[in-house]
């Protein structure tokens, strides 16, 4: 028999830690949470200072009997559950379900899943972090006020089946916004002069910068005019050279919110599919002869900390594989927040490449640890040296200027370059080697037309981003609200981009009526903030709920009073049910609209309805344009009106006209972006 039991969330982890330490412990999985609010009910005691009730979850009594009987055999019980502040909540609700000794040392923590970071953490257990467990604690029953009485709400006066959270709702509002700031944009109009210049049969380009010395707006065809006529020949004087050498140093090691985003860019990973893989890499992969090894480290965390260890394993890697001259001589300001309690998401050594990983690793864990992997040995290589130069090109009063970049030292771009949300590819300009006095030959100056394009919409990685940066959540919640807007049927995804639905809108403006708190960002990071101070043990965590409570309690029963049943009306689809040739009706469901028999529930007919765009059919001006799908699934767009009207685009048209010529403008793919384009003329927007 064991004389020490072991407690971790997962079996896979257990499984890990178990070979590390030997006969005299056993190691066995709680399975997550082993206790939580109930389901069926609020669960939080009002009227008694917000008392949670905490009952076993549904399902987990055999496994809570089975950890009673381990306990009882052992001499000493460890609670090795993750190291945050979820960890710390599951490793007390199991100290009270099993009767240890709150003040015992029974917590475990480590940072990484690797024989001799287990073995050290075993060597300092400690007390269980009460304010930890509160700042948890706080979070769930804030999250059950709000859930828990403001979807009754909702099902009453709006639909059946829809919620309402802290973050989620402010997460479709965001979407929401940005929809409207959409809409609302209107295009201006601007040009720029490029000019193709030629010096000893070197060819480059060059823009147009100043009339007399000073910057010239050109807003129209007549600015630009004005511009052209003053050139009375070809011939340009190089004016002035200024040469600078700048550093570009790499970017930190990742937090979970950075890899969320960078797997999302590069990868085409979901936040859920990027945490997923994450946790794999981390609880511990078979490496056959060298045994069962976690890759990476904990994958919450809002730090970019590096233990020394890892620095130095790093550099001595990095020596030998590129030379002294790669190394970082900086000393990098690390990033830390409220889950600072460990380091930055990393290999657990730099000596396990991603090639010789490849045996070990699916296609898709593999791509995940290459990425952290290469982003950490970036993290700890010298900056890149950029030589620039710009060159100003005059003939009398007008400016043309042209700038050129080249890689002078490659540095930590010899591994991995961080990747943006606009696609931009940064590679090198060179210039002919022009001095003050050359003169240059204008091989063509081209006027171009531009429109200012709108606001993008948000991508995942934009929308985890922008999360961040306001504060609003946290890192670890950003996958399960991503997901909860999508199954909701608040937005949809399309070309990765996410719009909001009619059901969406329809909730936030009643959240935004009767609860404007809820999706209110400084409110939502101000809570934020409060749980990490209650994480820190400077504010008691019950005081921060009843804080919130009274106000919030006011706005649920004016709801209650005043919110308006809003009765989605059934619509007359136009056609009769093939069953029972009653009429068909346009229903609202939890998933979105659908196409329903009136004579429900004698007539159970239903089917999907064709899906509008929301934009006139520019043929025939009286149909709509419809998405459909060819036999081979590709989708193409028609008009409502087919067969008399045969209007058909493989390009997805939009409600914007053309501000050039007034005619229809679609969406293109292109790669992996999708540009607008006129059908007619040559405007197009920025791809995005």
């Amino acid at each position: 028999m064991a004389e020490n039991l072991v407690i971790v969330e997962s079996p896979a982890k257990a499984k890990t830690i178990e070979k590390y330490l030997g006969k005299k412990f056993k190691v066995v999985a709680s399975m997550g949470h082993v206790r939580d609010l109930p389901r069926s009910q609020m669960g939080v005691d009002t009227e008694n200072n917000f008392e949670p009730r905490y009952i076993t979850i549904r399902g987990k009594g055999p496994v809570v009997q089975d950890l009673k009987k381990h306990a009882k055999k052992a001499k000493n019980v460890y609670l090795a559950s993750d190291p945050d502040r979820e960890g710390e909540a599951i490793a007390w609700h199991l100290a009270h379900i099993l009767d240890i000794d709150q003040s015992a040392k029974s917590r475990v923590v480590f940072n990484e899943i690797t024989k001799d970071a287990v073995k050290e953490s075993f060597k300092n257990p400690r007390e269980i972090k009460h304010e930890l467990v509160d700042a948890q604690q706080a979070r769930r029953v804030l999250d059950r006020l709000v859930g828990y009485n403001i979807s009754p709400v909702l099902w009453k006066k709006v639909k059946k089946g829809l919620s309402a959270g802290r973050v989620q709702s402010v997460a479709l509002k965001l979407i929401i916004d940005r929809e409207e700031e959409i809409n609302a944009f209107k295009p201006e109009e601007y040009w720029t002069i490029d000019g193709l210049f030629s010096f000893k049969n070197k060819e480059f380009k060059a823009k147009f910068l100043h009339e007399s010395n000073k910057p010239k707006k050109l807003t129209n065809d007549k600015d630009v005019k004005a511009i052209v006529s003053q050139l009375k020949t070809d011939m340009f004087e190089v004016m002035d050279v200024t040469k600078k050498e700048k550093l570009r140093n790499p970017a930190l090691p990742f937090t979970t919110s950075s890899l969320q985003q960078e797997a999302a860019r590069k990868l085409n990973f979901k936040a859920r599919k990027t945490m997923m893989l994450a946790q794999q890499l981390y609880e511990g992969i078979d490496l056959k002869k060298q045994g069962t090894v976690g890759l990476i480290t904990y994958m919450r965390t809002d730090s970019t900390r590096i233990s020394d260890t890892a620095k130095t394993e790093a550099a001595s890697y990095i020596e030998e594989k590129f030379g002294k001259e790669y190394l970082s001589k900086r000393k990098a300001s690390a990033k830390g927040g409220a889950q600072d309690a460990h380091e930055a998401v990393r290999p657990t050594s730099a000596l396990r490449t991603p090639t010789e990983m490849k045996a070990y690793l699916s296609r898709d864990q593999l791509r995940l640890y290459k990425l952290i992997w290469e982003r950490f040995m970036a993290s700890q290589m010298a900056p890149a040296v950029i030589d620039t130069v710009s060159v100003d090109l005059v003939q009398d009063n007008i400016k043309f200027r042209a700038n050129g970049q080249t890689i002078k030292f490659k540095g930590f771009m010899s591994v991995y370059v961080e990747g943006n949300d606009e696609d931009k590819e940064e590679g090198e300009n060179r210039l002919p080697e022009l001095n003050v006095g050359d003169k240059v030959k204008a091989v063509n100056i081209e006027e171009n037309q531009h429109f200012t394009q709108p606001p993008p919409r948000y991508t995942e990685a934009r929308l985890v981003k922008t999360l961040e940066e306001k504060g609003i959540g946290r890192p670890s919640t950003y996958a399960p609200t991503i997901d909860t807007i999508q199954k909701r049927n608040y937005v949809k995804v399309d070309q990765k981009k996410f719009y909001p639905t009619e059901l969406g809108q329809i909730v936030h403006e009643s959240v935004k009526e009767y609860f404007p708190e809820i999706i209110d960002i400084d409110f939502t990071v101000n809570m934020e903030t409060l749980l990490d101070r209650v994480a820190n043990g400077e504010i008691e965590w019950k005081k921060v709920i009843s804080t919130f409570y009274g106000d919030f309690k006011t706005h649920v029963d004016r709801a209650e009073q005043e919110m308006e049943k809003i009765e989605i009306k059934d619509e007359p689809a136009g056609e009769d049910c093939e069953k029972c040739g009653s009429p068909m009706v346009y229903k609202m469901g939890r998933y979105g609209k659908f196409m329903a028999c009136s004579n429900f529930p004698d007539c159970r007919n239903t089917k999907a309805i064709v899906k509008t765009i929301g934009v006139p059919c520019p043929k025939c001006n009286d149909g709509e344009v419809v998405e459909r799908k060819s036999k081979k699934n590709r989708i193409f767009y028609g008009c409502s009106n087919f067969p008399e009207c045969d209007y058909l685009s493989w390009d997805k048209p939009i409600a914007r006209k053309c501000p050039k010529c007034e005619t229809q403008l679609v969406e293109r793919k292109k790669g992996k972006q999708t540009q607008v384009v006129c059908t007619n003329c040559d405007y197009d927007e920025k791809a995005q």
